[in-house]
């Protein structure tokens, strides 16, 4: 597993690997300068014992002023450098992510989660980034570090530069064991901070509910323990911080102190130069950060590699509906008949098929509706003819073609699908009419509103087609989301229209009204799935489903003629219509 995510790592950085090895050369580079620094100091230092001019200590610190400024300049390209190719890969792997989301299919979010594909989109890119940016850089410096500072400091004296580095590993101990506690502690400070993101999202979204069940005392205090839970965790994670960093400043004090001391030692017999005792110091000085650095990058790194392989996981992800090596791009227009022949259809989890052996076929400029009781297969039909569930080969056709062998893109351009809760952005009503066509006119987008019976409602906005719908549609009521819904699909022209119960919160008169207006061309085939048996009664014919099969079919006026599931319905509607009539 390890070998594979270096591996992964390596495919990751591959692209950048000239600029992550410009970023390398450089570290290398400041690395020597950072270890022939103190060499001159050390020779300044022991010069100065033998007597001095001011003219060559003024040389000497000019050229380690130099040395100094050359090391700032290079530390500098090198940190941009590296951390840029952590910043790059993050936005690519941010638009590979989205690119991929939008092929999946439409219910993989709800199977997956919301909150957990956020989470991989978001904390986990950021985390990849550290990985593939700061990991890398402080790694890559820290060997470095040691493996050019160490031979300069065995060179001065082995024994000092043993004792000197003796509490390394204590340091490096004590920030492993609290770097994890404070990885955990961040962790929890995130999603402290996301619950109380999601409960403020919550309430704003359902303040009307709020007030009318008066639960705005009940939500103050939800919000106070949510707000509480994050005070706690930010403090702990502070206090943990806190604890760190002087236990590590000490730990680096008392290594100063030893080296001193022994240095002490060993300048009273003579077998060290003051110059090499100031260079040891300063050795020990730079080794301490990059020391301490080590463990926050070892939790770094193993973060990274859990949230590398929770993004790969994300994209290896096929979709189940999606082109095949078969599919064939349309080259003439569309007539709009539909044929299914023995469509069945199951869903994972069920113990029976939602659509049993379904035949039926519709002709081109056909207006035909789908009915039954709850549960006998509408929707499933309704997501079939847009190719929202998948079907199997040689089950379902568009003019001659099985589905399965056209493009999705040709498909869902020539058969518009309308579901019951039409998704409504957080723009203008023009931009959620003109969603499918954003080049389209205006007499385009007025023309689509007119047909779905909105334009009277659009007039009556203080803004008209500039009005802001808000959040998911809030501000408009069911059937003008509803019928904004419908005019986008409409706007489209595409030659089938499927209508999924999607004038269930429009009045009978306003959708046959809307029928009316689509109907008027006769250019479009229109499935219309509903529970309204007055507005099926209008349509050219009539498929009734019971338990997933094809029980009856035909004209309203012969279905009530004949006893069986739409007559037994059709009786049922009447009843309660006389009933709320009296009422």
């Amino acid at each position: 597993m390890a070998a594979f995510r270096l591996d992964l790592i390596g495919r990751y950085l591959r692209p950048h690997r000239k600029t992550l090895l410009i970023g390398a050369l450089s570290l290398v580079l400041v690395n020597i300068l950072s270890v022939a620094i103190p060499m001159e100091v050390r020779k300044i230092v022991d010069d100065l014992k033998e007597g001095f001019s001011i003219d060559d200590v003024l040389k000497q610190a000019i050229f380690i002023v130099c040395l100094a400024s050359s090391m700032g300049v290079v530390r500098l390209i090198s940190r941009q450098l590296v951390f840029g190719v952590g910043r790059q890969v993050e936005v690519e792997l941010r638009q590979r992510l989205f690119d991929h989301m939008l092929t999946q299919d439409p219910g993989w979010v709800q199977e997956l989660g919301s909150g957990e594909v956020i989470s991989r989109a978001t904390s986990d890119v950021e985390n990849i980034r550290r990985l593939l940016g700061f990991t890398i850089l402080s790694l890559t410096n820290t060997v470095l570090a040691y493996s050019f500072t160490l031979p300069a400091m065995i060179a001065i004296d082995p024994l000092l530069t043993l004792a000197a580095i003796a509490l390394y590993p204590v340091m490096l101990g004590t920030v492993s064991l609290f770097g994890g506690r404070m990885v955990k502690q961040r962790k929890l400070q995130q999603e402290s901070l996301a619950n109380l993101s999601e409960l403020i999202q919550e309430d704003l979204s359902g303040i009307s509910a709020i007030k009318i069940y008066g639960q705005e005392d009940s939500e103050k205090q939800a919000f106070r323990e949510l707000n509480h839970n994050y005070r706690d965790s930010a403090i702990g994670l502070a206090r943990t911080a806190s604890t760190l960093f002087p236990l590590l400043q000490g730990i680096s004090s008392i290594s100063l102190l030893l080296l001193i001391a022994l240095g002490s030692i060993q300048l009273e017999r003579g077998v060290l130069s003051v110059g090499g005792l100031v260079a040891l110091i300063l050795y020990v000085e730079r080794l301490v950060f990059p020391t301490a650095l080590l463990g926050f990058t070892l939790n770094t790194f193993q973060i990274g590699q859990v949230s590398l392989e929770r993004v790969e996981e994300l994209l290896k992800r096929m979709p189940k509906i999606k082109n095949s090596s078969r599919t064939k791009t349309l080259r003439k227009q569309i007539n709009g008949r539909l044929e299914a022949k023995n469509l069945t259809i199951k869903y994972k989890d069920s113990n029976r098929n939602a659509l049993e052996e379904l035949n039926f076929a519709i002709d081109p400029g056909e207006l035909v509706a789908v009915v039954g009781p709850v549960g006998c297969g509408k929707t499933t039909l309704a997501r079939a003819l847009a190719r929202m569930v998948e079907v199997s080969k040689g089950q379902l056709f568009l003019d001659q073609h099985d589905v399965l062998d056209l493009r999705l893109e040709d498909l869902r351009k020539n058969v518009a699908f309308v579901p019951q809760e039409g998704y409504l952005f957080t723009n203008t009503i023009s931009e959620n009419l003109s969603f499918g066509d954003p080049e389209a006119s205006q007499e385009k987008i007025e023309a689509s509103a007119i047909q779905a019976r909105f334009m009277d409602d659009i007039k009556g906005f203080p803004d008209g087609f500039n009005t802001l719908v808000g959040e998911r549609g809030i501000t408009l009521s069911g059937g003008q989301r509803q019928r904004a819904a419908l005019g986008r699909a409409l706007l489209v022209r595409s030659p089938v229209i499927v209508l999924d119960d999607a004038l269930a919160s429009v009045d009978n008169k306003t959708a046959s009204s809307i029928l009316s207006s689509i109907r008027e061309q006769r250019d479009r085939t229109i499935v219309m799935i509903s529970h309204q048996l007055s507005a099926a009664a209008a349509c050219d014919r009539i498929l009734v489903l019971e338990n997933g099969r094809l029980v009856q079919q035909g004209s309203h006026s012969a279905l009530i003629k004949t006893e069986g599931t739409y007559k037994r319905l059709w009786e049922r509607e009447k009843a309660v219509e006389k009933l709320d009539s009296v009422a």
